[in-house]
């Protein structure tokens, strides 16, 4: 199995800030200190749309209203975390892409990439995959947004690869962002999984993409025949 490198946007421990002394209360705080002060409240089985901005405040050890130097509210946080998360994931796979030189391995690199920070307990990316589902509208469209730049980043590695083999790939775009639901939905699934049926849901989940990948294949060979008449 591919072995990708935990890339985190923000420091597994928070940066220490000066404290009050008289209230035991931190008197200044970054964001980064509240989105690890975030991360740290959830787990398998609580999403980031379930916290509230005194839990968070109270973890980052700062008073509530100190929240609002850094954050409008609880929503802008949790919409920080999903940004954050898809530039994350998005260096893990756009790296095993590049280390593919076929579309049999881009595929079964990236999928083996992305199961793999599936496990690696990586907090940022099960809010990725959870808010979707289960968050405010704010969040699903901050979810929205970063599926929309795996799907455009896939186009291009697409466009490039086949163009280089003259192949003619039917609506790249369209490709690239049925393979990206696809793999995020499935993502979501593993989570809840057992970790001994990961090999077999990375062999279902390359053989899904590469049924996508053959008929956007054959459709743009039935096109090219199409338009040569």
């Amino acid at each position: 199995m591919t072995t990708a490198v935990t890339h985190r946007a923000i420091p597994a421990e928070s940066v220490p800030a000066e404290t009050d002394l008289t209230s035991g209360r931190k008197a200044a705080i970054s964001r980064d200190d509240l989105l690890v002060a975030a991360l740290r409240l959830i787990g398998p089985h609580r999403s980031v749309s379930s916290l509230s901005l005194r839990e968070v405040s109270r973890e980052a050890g700062i008073a509530p209203n100190s929240f609002y130097r850094q954050f409008r509210d609880i929503d802008e946080l949790a919409v920080a975390l999903i940004d954050l998360a898809g530039q994350s994931l998005r260096k893990i796979v756009g790296a095993a892409r590049h280390r593919a030189t076929t579309d049999h391995s881009i595929v079964r690199g990236s999928v083996e990439a992305f199961v793999e920070q599936v496990r690696a307990d990586d907090k940022l990316l099960h809010v990725l995959l959870r808010e979707g589902t289960v968050g405010s509208d704010a969040f699903k469209r901050a979810v929205d947004r970063e599926l929309m730049f795996f799907e455009e980043e896939l186009r291009i590695d697409l466009v490039r690869l086949y163009a280089a083999d003259n192949v003619a790939l039917y609506e790249p775009a369209l490709v690239a962002k049925a393979i990206t639901r696809l793999v995020f939905a499935m993502g979501a699934t593993a989570m809840d999984s057992p970790p001994e049926k990961d090999a077999e849901l990375i062999d279902q989940m390359t053989q899904m993409v590469r049924m996508i990948l053959a008929g956007a294949r054959a459709v743009g060979r039935a096109e090219s025949r199409r338009s040569g008449q």
